[in-house]
């Protein structure tokens, strides 16, 4: 998966004085190769996950491996494509997710702020709406969190 590290200015050999055009530079980007299994690995992701006991509170959930198995959860996946999206959506930019969440927060608030609260059946699409729009905005959030420590250069 590559990356854009940080954005650098090349010499653009193709460029001609016109009456627009205020430089002969243009903005571009270094990229960096990120492997996210090494970073997990080298995070000891999966020791510390055994360490908190993660596995047998699945397993007491009724979350077991056998579970999965029969739900046929991984071939579902397989068939769905989700590895490749998950590949690409860790390649997405933190920063552009965190970006993304600020209007979807705001419109939880304006949700609720709008929508009056005359009868039972307004507070309950304040309820609703704004706590979509509130858990999805704080999805965005907390997953650019999550990518910006994954992606980060060594």
């Amino acid at each position: 998966m590559r990356i854009k590290q940080e954005k650098v200015n090349k010499y653009d050999t193709d460029w001609a004085k016109e009456w627009y055009g205020a430089g002969i530079f243009y903005e571009g980007s270094e990229e960096q190769e990120v492997d996210v299994f090494k970073k997990l690995e080298k995070r000891k992701v999966l020791s510390n996950v055994e360490k908190a006991g993660l596995l047998s509170k699945a397993e007491e959930l009724g979350f077991t491996l056998s579970s999965i198995e029969k739900l046929g959860v991984l071939s579902k996946a397989e068939e769905l494509g989700l590895l490749s999206l998950l590949e690409r959506a860790a390649s997405f930019s933190p920063s552009a997710l965190a970006s993304a969440s600020l209007p979807i927060l705001l419109a939880a608030v304006v949700a609720i702020v709008v929508i009056p609260d005359d009868s039972a059946g307004l507070v309950a699409a304040q309820v609703v709406i704004g706590g979509l729009l509130a858990v999805g905005g704080v999805g965005l959030f907390v997953g650019s969190l999550v990518l910006e420590g994954l992606q980060e250069a060594d």
